[in-house]
């Protein structure tokens, strides 16, 4: 999902933080996710023809087979090989998905080893994007991928997947990840009302609380969920320079900055009873589950809220609660001076270069590609060609907007940016030392000693 920890600052000013605040904001009485299917062509190459669905000409590859490897599990993997079905119908090649594992870069590498790469890989961090091309795996695009680019794409999301100018990646998918999801029904019961300010959202809190439920759910099993809470509060409360400093290792885990979010975040993670299983729960829930529990069980789900991005929807969908009727969703609260809008995003990188691969990174660089998954739910593209109507319900189509419509003016998911070693890899770096820290949340000064001994050993190497 990302970009390198030297990607150029184009992610300025705070436009995107009002269009994104705005975001799900009177989306409260809407649809459930609903599905469908993009009818496509008869399978030849078509250069046109929106009513077919066709709008990039792809060559006719029958007989030829791929490899496509991302880490996406469940609802968002299913719903991504309906978008490989499609490319399959249009060129006649055969594509098969392959599960990757996190550190996807560690994944690859084990491939590559073999002798068995990949054709192509999604690749869930920019920092993964410049380790892939320093190590000489990735391929640059063609000019068919960069011509959809070019007329697809905000600048902005062209350079993150840039290194050292050249284009080597093509972002298929993002994710709003500055979203609080909740059980309508609790907070009716508890008399709560959506919170604007991170004060407010402490009161809705012990509401909740109070009425019997426990307010949240946590899915600390996986690393980058905590790092994500961090993100959303350093960015409302530091600011964005400060964030674009911290995340390029400009200033060091140790600055008061740092100090005053996991001073803030420790106001929910400090209270056991706050979080589903407490602590040791929560570090043993991993992130599907920690969004299930919160919209099963009726009156008394194990949680009332679970904070996470859009994609949120996928596993709400796993459930027979309805996005916008009995599951609602806010923006996370101003902690600061504004609210925060961190986003994240999955990256093609081609691994095996040919016209097949190409071919497939230059579908999904399409509106077409694109075009299929978003009417599946759970999924935003960056892709500005990709109709807005596309999208299944109110609550989607509103992300998509806000997304948009910032063009470049948004922060991208700070761990996304470290090196692997630190942002991107599980019972190490950043990810370890903030499930250290949901333990024991009074440590802040030894949280903050270890996240700078290990920052500064991963942007050091720059693995």
């Amino acid at each position: 999902m990302r970009k390198s920890p030297k990607h150029p600052s184009h992610l300025t000013r705070r436009a995107a933080l009002t269009a994104a605040a705005a975001f799900i904001a009177g989306a409260l009485a809407l649809t459930g996710c609903g599905g469908g299917n993009d009818k496509s062509n008869d399978g030849k190459p078509s250069a046109g023809g929106k009513e077919s669905g066709a709008t990039v000409t792809l060559p006719k590859l029958n007989g030829q087979s791929l490899e496509v490897a991302a880490v996406w599990t469940g609802g968002e993997q299913k719903n991504f090989k309906q978008v490989l079905a499609e490319f399959e119908k249009r060129t006649g090649a055969k594509v098969a998905f392959v599960p990757a594992q996190d550190p996807i870069i560690n994944f690859l590498g084990s491939k590559i080893a073999g002798g068995q790469p990949p054709d192509v890989a999604l690749l869930p961090q920019p920092g993964a994007i410049k380790q892939a091309v320093d190590k000489k795996w990735a391929k640059p695009l063609g000019p068919e991928a960069q011509a959809q680019l070019a007329k697809n794409y905000s600048q902005g999301w062209q350079d993150l997947g840039k290194v050292d100018g050249k284009q080597y990646a093509a972002y298929y998918k993002a994710a709003n990840k500055s979203l609080i999801w909740y059980n309508a029904q609790v907070f009716q019961n508890a008399g709560a009302e959506e919170p604007k300010r991170w004060e407010e959202l402490m009161a809705v809190t012990q509401a909740v609380y109070d009425s019997g439920v426990t307010p949240f759910s946590v899915g600390g099993a996986n690393g980058w969920t905590l790092t994500d809470w961090f993100e959303n509060v350093y960015l409302s409360q530091a600011g964005p320079d400060k964030y674009d400093q911290l995340a390029q290792h400009k200033i060091k885990w140790t600055d008061p900055s740092v100090k005053e979010a996991l001073t803030t975040l420790a106001q929910i993670w400090g209270e056991k009873d706050y979080i589903a299983g407490g602590a040791d729960g929560a570090l043993q829930t991993e992130f599907p589950a920690s969004v299930t529990r919160t919209f099963t069980g009726g009156d008394q789900p194990k949680a009332g809220m679970v904070f996470e991005g859009d994609f949120v929807q996928v596993n709400i969908a796993e459930t027979k609660a309805k996005v916008g009727t009995d599951a609602k969703v806010f923006p996370f609260p101003v902690v600061g001076g504004q609210a925060p809008v961190v986003s994240g995003g999955d990256a093609a990188v081609v691994l095996k270069d040919s016209t097949a691969a190409q071919a497939l990174v230059t579908f999904l660089a399409s509106p077409d590609a694109a075009t299929i998954q978003a009417k599946l739910g759970g999924y935003l593209s960056p892709n500005k060609s990709v109709a807005v109507s596309a999208y299944p319900n109110d609550v989607q189509r509103k992300m998509a907007e806000a997304l948009i419509s910032a063009g470049d003016n948004f922060r991208f998911d700070m761990s996304d940016q470290a090196p692997q070693a630190f942002g991107g890899t599980p019972g190490k770096g950043e990810w370890k030392d903030l499930q250290d820290f949901l333990k024991n949340p009074k440590d802040i000064a030894g949280t903050q000693a270890k996240l700078e001994s290990d920052a500064a050993a991963a942007y050091g190497s720059g693995s």
